[in-house]
């Protein structure tokens, strides 16, 4: 993926922007902290002039106890992201101390709450999955909300697709394929498919295809056959010159024989081929000895390095065709012939109800299917991904995310703390 300066803006602006609105509000409950303690000083002075007014004692009270209010606050926020003024004081820097204990807590909450069978099925319990593909694919130009929802969905799917890491992801992919696979019986699939083709005539434009390929094999091979034979034949055939005569009539039979085949499809040499194709079938679907074989050689296949080469190859391309897609807008999957094909679907979602419930209830239980298989992969995923964060960057982002609010608690604490110095002071007046 190309890093242009604006991607590089665009994915840096929520972790920036947070960032600094938090500085702002730090600086604002500093500065009323400050402001506090000239407050507090203001009215010590005062109070200790001869004749001063009672009112300085409030404002001293007031004043006092909102420095303590907003000290305490400071540093018990300070206390969640660092060790405060540097000093190693036990139960601070909460968040760095504690990063690989919160990944774990988050990917167990994530399991616990979301991604369990149960839960998903209750989700998924009230949602039209169908109504909304439908109108989606129905109107996937048009504008206003509903587009811009789309598009920013589309962008989101392809910044979470770009962002997850590509070989655990890929190997999740691959794993379930493989999986898939070999599940397959591929024997009586296979035999079932050719007899289908044979019942249907679609196996005579193959035998022709292959009586063709021959032909054109032994033609382009010629000259080796005839040094064959040639090698082959004793000194006295090749002293009176039998051995091209015998290679010419060797050749030119084989080159008759299968252009009859070709023209006449009752041909002897067809018929075999059928008998042959036939009998395959048979097996593949009912002698235990050739689905054992097929099994066998499927196995190898799935074992092969060769294999796992194409799975992966299979993915870079499925990968990047969804994200060519999400990224695409008009001019991606949804235009042209398959636009007005998916258009059409959409629409059919949208009035068949019989087709509505059969979606939904697919889209349900494969979702519940993936929880319940693959749940434990996926919380294992973002735990893994927090951990390899550095504790820098797990504290710039909560701080980022959360600061500002914090910070408001410096706030709220410096005021209340005020009020609560003034109540206890009036009271104290009174009593």
């Amino acid at each position: 993926m190309t890093i242009t300066p604006r991607r590089l803006a665009r994915a840096a602006r929520p972790l920036i922007q947070p960032v600094d609105r938090a500085r702002t509000t730090r600086l604002v409950a500093t500065g009323l902290l400050v402001v506090m303690a000239g407050l507090f000083a203001l009215a010590r002075t005062m109070l200790a002039a001869p004749g001063a007014a009672p009112g300085w004692g409030y404002l001293r009270a007031f004043a006092e106890a909102a420095m303590v209010g907003g000290l305490a606050d400071w540093f018990a926020v300070t206390a969640l992201f660092r060790h405060p003024l540097g000093l190693p004081i036990p139960h601070t820097a909460i968040i760095p101390e504690n990063k690989d204990r919160i990944a774990d807590s988050l990917a167990g909450f994530l399991q616990s709450n979301f991604l369990t069978p149960q839960v998903v099925a209750r989700r998924m319990a009230g949602l039209d999955v169908a109504g909304a593909a439908g109108s989606f694919l129905a109107a996937p130009r048009q504008g206003g909300e509903q587009g811009r929802l789309a598009a920013g969905a589309a962008s989101l799917a392809a910044d979470i697709l770009e962002s997850l890491d590509r070989e655990k992801l890929g190997g999740m992919a691959k794993q379930a394929l493989r999986q898939q696979i070999d599940r397959i019986d591929l024997a009586p699939l296979l035999g079932q498919m050719l007899q289908a083709m044979i019942a249907d005539g679609r196996h005579l434009p193959l035998i022709e295809a292959l009586l063709a390929k021959t032909a054109q094999t032994l033609e382009a091979n010629e000259a080796l056959l005839r040094n064959l034979i040639h090698d082959r034949a004793n000194a006295l055939v090749r002293l009176v010159k039998l051995d091209e005569r015998l290679a010419n009539t060797i050749l030119d039979g084989i080159y008759k024989l299968l252009a009859e085949a070709v023209v006449h499809p009752d041909h002897p040499l067809r018929m075999k081929i059928v008998e042959g194709l036939e009998q395959l079938a048979h097996d593949l679907v009912e002698d235990p000895a050739m689905r054992a074989r097929v099994e066998g050689m499927k196995a190898e296949v799935l074992a092969n390095p060769a294999f796992t080469d194409w799975l992966d190859a299979l993915w870079e391309r499925a990968r990047g065709g969804l994200l060519a897609a999400v990224r695409g807008g008009g001019n991606g999957a949804l235009s042209g012939q398959i636009g007005v094909a998916l258009a059409d679907l959409g629409r059919a979602l949208q009035t068949d109800r019989q087709l509505a419930l059969l979606v939904n209830r697919f889209a349900r239980r494969t979702l519940v299917g993936v929880a319940s298989r693959y749940g434990s992969q996926i919380v294992r995923l973002v735990s893994e991904t927090i951990r390899r964060w550095d504790a820098r960057t797990v504290t710039a982002r909560i701080e980022g995310a959360v600061g500002r609010d914090l910070q408001f608690i410096r706030i709220n604490g410096t005021l209340v703390g005020g009020l609560v110095g003034l109540a206890l002071h009036a009271l104290d007046m009174a009593l």
